[in-house]
């Protein structure tokens, strides 16, 4: 689209570790596309989620949370990741807790004070507030530190008030063509988005129970007639960890497979046939080389 109302940029949704990122991003485009969990650093990769309404295409970039302490080449990585975000995008949301404040999330207004171009807040969970009035020192506090953004209550996982806040970004958003199709929604492969449905049931089956040494590479993905068949290599860094993704008598990988595959059918809009296996690599997540070797590239 090249008409003269034509509007399009990048927009960054940063904020610390498990703040609702990805699920704001999931119901802006209607759709599941950015995988989440209560876990935090459940997103390790920055990934576009394309909206395109009319003259607007918003391209939002989804990123890691920014974290204190960068202990493995993992942790290193991601903190990266979220920091070239906020280069060369149009307008930044910055999202917040309705009433929580942390060593992390100073870490992200530090960050996004340099920023030049438009700034919003978006003040999550509102809706888990009896007294709204709770809120108006918050707000009035970032509004101290962040003078020039825009401040906007809402709640990612009931969808309130995202209406109010696109609106915001269609207005800072530059006039230009369109960067993609209107009806591409991602810049991520199939088989990136099927890797990251398979960690995404695992980080919600398994809690405190696993850490973050596990990643997911898809081995092969090809369409058969009506089906589609994923062969997908869980990778975990030690036998204990094997144990508990298999689970008694095969039962918790059993489960994780048919929850993802399900997400995978509406997501891929086909039959899908998921095949899982486990292996051990040893120090994977500490290791540059071996990150890089499994689709962890700065960009």
């Amino acid at each position: 689209m090249s008409t003269s109302n034509s509007r399009c940029g990048y927009v960054a949704i940063v904020g610390r570790p498990n703040v609702g990122k990805s699920t704001l991003l999931n119901h802006i485009l209607g759709q599941k596309l950015a995988i989440t969990s209560r876990k935090p650093q459940t997103t390790r990769h920055n990934m576009l989620g394309i909206k395109t309404e009319g003259e607007v295409q918003a391209v939002y970039v989804d990123t890691p949370g920014l974290h204190a302490g960068g202990e493995t080449a993992l942790n290193r990585y991601m903190n990266r990741t979220a920091s070239s975000a906020l280069k060369d995008v149009d307008v930044v949301i910055f999202v917040v807790d309705r009433n929580r404040w942390t060593d992390e999330d100073q870490l992200v207004l530090d960050r996004v004070k340099y920023v030049s171009g438009p700034l919003i807040i978006a003040v999550n969970k509102t809706d888990r507030l009896e007294d709204k009035a709770e809120l108006l020192p918050h707000l009035e506090w970032l509004a101290g530190q962040l003078p020039n953004a825009e401040i906007v209550p809402i709640s990612a996982q009931q969808a309130r008030n995202l209406d109010v806040l696109e609106r915001l970004v269609a207005e800072r958003l530059p006039e230009g063509e369109h960067f993609f199709p209107e009806d591409q929604i991602t810049d991520r492969s199939s088989r990136f988005l099927a890797a990251e449905l398979v960690r995404e049931k695992i980080m919600r089956q398994l809690g405190a129970e696993l850490p973050y040494q596990i990643t997911v590479e898809i081995e092969d993905f090809k369409q058969e007639g009506r089906v589609l068949h994923i062969h997908a290599l869980i990778l975990v860094e030690r036998d204990g960890q094997k144990k508990i993704i298999i689970g008694d008598k095969g039962e918790r990988i059993k489960r994780i497979g048919q929850e993802a595959r399900k997400d995978m059918e509406v997501l891929f809009d086909s039959k899908v046939m998921l095949h899982l296996w486990v292996k051990v690599k040893g120090g994977w997540s500490d290791d540059e080389r071996a990150l890089h070797s499994l689709g962890y590239r700065d960009n």
